[in-house]
């Protein structure tokens, strides 16, 4: 399951407004790269919320505080659980993960190393 918090879900609302799709799904993936190995990658996608064979096998769906969802199963290993919070501080606003398949983070919060599977 993935969990996006009231916060999180207003912030989404806003960008898909901001960006007119306000009918997109919030794609949320893993890719390699960043300071700790991977990073989150998220992006809205409004051609994600047609069903269709190729991707449904592929693909995993949540709803959460009114978003819909859309992660491939490669990351959901690593976003199993996630909670996503999005807060504003002195530096700006941006998304905050809680991650419990996490050994270690970036102090940029978006860049992780992932807990070994011995570990879990």
């Amino acid at each position: 399951m993935i969990h996006i918090s009231q916060n999180a879900a207003q912030e989404i609302k806003r960008i898909q407004l901001s960006q007119q799709k306000p009918d997109s799904a919030f794609r949320l993936t893993v890719k390699e790269g960043g300071c700790s190995g991977l990073f989150y990658n998220f992006q809205l996608d409004a051609s994600s919320l047609e069903e269709n064979a190729s991707t449904q096998e592929t693909e995993l769906r949540f709803e959460s505080n009114g978003i819909s969802i859309v992660v491939d199963q490669k990351s959901y290993v690593y976003l199993e659980g996630i909670k996503l919070d999005y807060a504003e501080d002195l530096m700006g606003g941006g998304f905050r993960f809680q991650n419990p398949n996490v050994s270690s983070s970036c102090g940029c919060g978006i860049s992780f190393a992932p807990r070994r599977s011995e570990d879990k």
